[in-house]
């Protein structure tokens, strides 16, 4: 039987400026993610859309999550297929596009992992523990718009 998996997170809006949502202009979109004994995540919205640039959007998230699940899962298969990784870097680019009406969505997500290995006859298993990955990735099967991975060779 399949076992499900709840996740739960309070997000606060931050940005009332003393008159609420009252225009368009008249109000900040910086808002606060908590989960239980974690540190706090300071959003807002992308800087396009009126957003705190020093602060993190849903898009860099979104990209995030899909990075660190591939990460996790592939860092995962190669401990089970005694690949011993020594580094990894993901340096990943999402594409959103905007439609006529205002909203958008990703169109795709390419991760771009660096990895160092042991021993470098281990990188000729990488590209097949990738393949792997990315089909266990939890949150790269959630999504309904394409994730690529083009590792880079070190």
């Amino acid at each position: 039987m399949p076992r499900a998996h709840r996740y739960e997170v309070t997000v606060t809006w931050t940005g009332n400026t003393g008159t609420g949502t009252s225009g368009y202009r008249d109000y900040g979109r910086s808002h606060r993610v908590d989960a239980d004994g974690k540190p706090s995540v300071p959003g807002s919205s992308d800087p396009s859309f009126r957003g705190d640039p020093e602060r993190w959007n849903p898009e860099e998230l979104l990209v995030a999550s899909l990075s660190q699940c591939h990460m996790l899962w592939f860092l995962h298969l190669c401990s089970a297929e005694g690949v011993v990784v020594t580094d990894y870097t993901d340096r990943p680019q999402g594409t959103m596009t905007e439609g006529t009406d205002g909203g958008g969505r990703f169109t795709e997500v390419v991760l771009r992992p660096e990895v160092g290995f042991a021993a470098p006859e281990q990188a000729a298993r990488a590209a097949e523990l990738h393949e792997r990955a990315h089909g266990l990735c939890f949150i790269a099967n959630s999504v309904n718009f394409p994730v690529r991975c083009e590792p880079v060779q070190l």
